[in-house]
């Protein structure tokens, strides 16, 4: 059945690669993001629409999700996968980041949630991209593994209050993404550099939401980690 789905953090990566995946499939999605003009050239492509969305102001959020209703009459799914990580050693004080990532990363997913649940007319799916930094931690990602595993939390809280809704965590390895651009310090670059050679394709996590979101409605696949074979 197809169904109406919005994706924050849709002009590249893995939202890109999900908004691929699922507009194949049939379903119609509707993609937010800062960058206005990549999201045009994507729904021109794919067939999909779009609006601004900065996932850090809750009005923007409210209003992306309304226009999301507007056009297509509903949502059915959001997909929560705007997110940010510039890592750096605690040592190296990097506060603004430090707030960057708990804005985008645990705030933005707040706000994604808050705009949709009045809107589901009838059950719903969110599905909130976390990271494989959700269940393990590393020198220089203690903060960004911090805002996943609160991502981790306030799914499973989430699914624990609403028995009329399904509630999914995908929490991907190392993948191809533009998340590194955002790294400054240095020592995190060259570590996260290395690391980046095993990285999958970013279909592979759309290929994993789609799964999720096919299932017949009683099903809530409630968590899917995702990562390359050689990664441990």
């Amino acid at each position: 059945m197809s169904k109406v789905v919005v994706i924050s953090g849709a002009s590249s990566g893995i939202g890109e690669a999900t908004a691929r995946v699922l507009a194949a499939a049939g379903h119609q999605v509707f993609l937010g993001a800062r960058r206005e003009d990549r999201l045009a050239a994507l729904a021109a492509e794919i067939g999909g629409a779009y609006a601004p969305l900065d996932v850090t102001s809750r009005e923007s959020f409210q209003s992306f999700v309304d226009a999301a209703v507007e056009r297509y009459g509903r949502v059915d799914v959001l997909v929560n996968n705007a997110g940010v990580m510039p890592l750096s050693l605690l040592e190296s004080l990097k506060v603004d980041e430090w707030d960057r990532m708990v804005d985008v990363n645990i705030r933005g997913v707040l706000n994604g949630i808050a705009a949709v649940l009045p809107r589901f007319a009838d059950g719903g799916h969110v599905v909130n991209v976390a990271s494989i930094g959700a269940h393990m931690v590393m020198p220089t990602a203690a903060v960004y593994c911090a805002t996943k595993y609160a991502v981790w939390a306030l799914s499973e809280g989430l699914r624990q209050e609403r028995t009329d809704l399904r509630v999914t965590v995908i929490s991907p390895g190392v993948t191809e993404s533009e998340l590194a651009d955002t790294i400054t310090e240095e020592y995190a670059a060259s570590l996260m550099e290395d690391f980046r050679k095993l990285a999958l394709p970013a279909s592979a996590i759309g290929d994993a939401i789609a799964y999720a979101i096919s299932q017949p409605a009683e099903v809530d696949v409630n968590e899917i980690v995702v990562r390359p074979v050689s990664q441990r």
